[in-house]
């Protein structure tokens, strides 16, 4: 699905085989749109080891699942180590970055707090 396709509010869906679809690329970092409409936005990430996103903010409220792997994760000046499982949450407007340890997989739900 292309960052532009939009996925009505009001329609139920399935999204399968991502995993398949987007598979973790060497030294690369990649993204997928998966659900994209006014209310929020699902983007499926794979970073290879040592691939980063650099410090940056979203005007979105964001959470963050680490769904494979092993992640460094900066807001701010706090640091941490995510594992499989774990989940961050982001106010509109916080700085963060992160450099992922082992080659990982997260989705990012962005929500439109406006």
């Amino acid at each position: 699905m292309s960052a532009s396709a939009v996925t009505p509010v009001n329609e139920s869906l399935f999204k399968l085989g991502l995993n398949q679809a987007l598979p973790v690329s060497e030294q690369a970092t990649t993204s997928r749109t998966v659900l994209n409409n006014e209310l929020l936005r699902v983007v499926m990430f794979t970073l290879d080891a040592g691939q980063m996103l650099t410090e940056h903010t979203s005007t979105k409220a964001v959470v963050v699942t680490l769904l494979e792997g092993e992640m460094d994760f900066s807001i701010g000046a706090r640091h941490e180590i995510l594992h499989a499982g774990d989940v961050v949450y982001l106010a509109p407007n916080d700085r963060h970055a992160l450099t992922a340890v082992s080659a990982c997989r997260m989705q990012l739900v962005m929500v439109n707090v406006d």
